[in-house]
């Protein structure tokens, strides 16, 4: 007799089923391990304790601030749930802020939230979720993630305002397998409406904006703060390689960019490429800033080749639309990407996600890195 899997797809009693629910303090997963803990699973909450700039408040709009720390344990207590904070403050120094700053120093415009999944937290968590001998790792981001046979696809999450999806491509095959995200098939508002229900101190929460360890979006006060040295003046270029102006460091600036540049001309000016080498930006009107080709490095792919043979969806920025796009892999660790039509501000550093639509909806096929060309 075929056994009935539970909620999450496996093969035991909930009761029986170990998990470990990543507890950021937020709606989101705090309304996961409310939702795990009624369905009757072993419930962990595991908070990680990222970074500390002595500056936290109440009100922080961060994540994984002190306060966030705080209502996980209060929403554990509440759920009468076991709760551990794991203090990863080195780790997320070495694998996320030094690559951010590194980023930023190479004239790239870098994705620190992909860093950190990445790292930390489908990494380390993940580690430490095997050796508490849990079945599953449990977050409450916007995705989808559906196993058919002994394989585990993801998609967008059904709340396209929400889906996170681009900031998890490189999640391996592996990784995808262990972990689960309930809240893929879920509006945000009904995620706060169970919050409610459950009577959870945070259904109230406002979501966190800022990345945690730059308040207020001042990246350059990060990266002049651990790398002093890293405002030197340079000089402003137009694409003839004339020299037209001054800048007081290229941190200051990303691939699209307008603001900043204080160089007179008849047409607004845009950064167009910024060459860290040389200490320069180049900057050129708006309609010289459309690109069809992007080369990709460090891929990750969650599909076969089989599914680039033809024409497949693109993103190249988290808040940026899908693009019809034919993709070139490059034994399976680079690719070149061709564009249908030209689009605007593409930056080394960020990343370029695949997609491709089936009968289920949109499936991530993985993604690289955008370098320049």
């Amino acid at each position: 007799m075929k056994k009935e899997l539970n909620s999450l797809g496996l093969n035991k009693k909930p009761e029986d089923t170990k998990v470990v629910v990543a507890m950021s303090g937020g709606v989101d997963s705090s309304t996961v391990a409310g939702l795990m803990k009624k369905e009757g699973y072993n419930v962990i909450g595991i908070t990680l304790k990222l970074y500390d700039d002595g500056k936290e408040v109440a009100t922080s709009k961060q994540c994984c601030s002190g306060q966030d720390i705080m209502d996980a344990k209060r929403v554990a207590h509440k759920l009468g749930i076991e709760h551990k904070i794991l203090y990863y403050q080195d780790k997320f120094r070495q694998g996320v802020i030094d690559n951010f700053v590194e980023s930023y120093l190479k004239g790239e415009t870098p994705i620190p939230c992909v860093q950190c999944n990445q790292t930390v937290k489908f990494k380390d968590l993940l580690e430490v979720s095997k050796e508490l001998k849990a079945d599953a790792l449990i977050t409450g981001h916007y995705v989808k993630s559906i196993t058919t046979g002994n394989q585990t696809n993801m998609y967008r999450a059904i709340d396209e305002n929400r889906d996170q999806s681009y900031f998890l491509f490189n999640t391996t095959k592996e990784q995808l397998n262990y972990l689960r995200f309930p809240l893929g098939g879920m509006l945000k508002n009904e995620t706060r409406e169970i919050a409610k229900k459950l009577d959870l101190n945070v259904a109230e929460k406002p979501d966190s904006q800022d990345i945690c360890f730059v308040p207020n979006g001042d990246y350059v006060s990060v990266i002049e703060k651990f790398r002093p040295e890293s405002l030197q003046k340079g000089n402003i270029k137009d694409l003839k390689g004339n020299v037209i102006g001054v800048h007081d460091g290229i941190i200051n600036f990303t691939v699209g960019q307008r603001k900043g540049i204080k160089v007179p001309n008849q047409d607004p000016l845009y950064v167009v490429k910024v060459d860290s080498s040389k200490n320069e930006i180049i900057v050129g009107t708006k309609d010289k800033l459309g690109k069809k080709n992007i080369l990709l490095d460090n891929i990750n792919l969650l599909a076969d080749e089989t599914e680039f043979e033809n024409k497949i969806l693109v993103k190249i920025r988290s808040t940026g639309k899908l693009l019809k796009a034919k993709i070139f892999l490059k034994n399976l660790k680079s690719a070149e990407v061709k564009l249908d039509v030209l689009e605007n501000g593409i930056s080394p550093g960020q990343a370029c996600v695949f997609y491709k639509r089936d009968k289920i909806g949109y499936k991530v096929l993985g993604g690289g890195w955008i370098v320049n060309d």
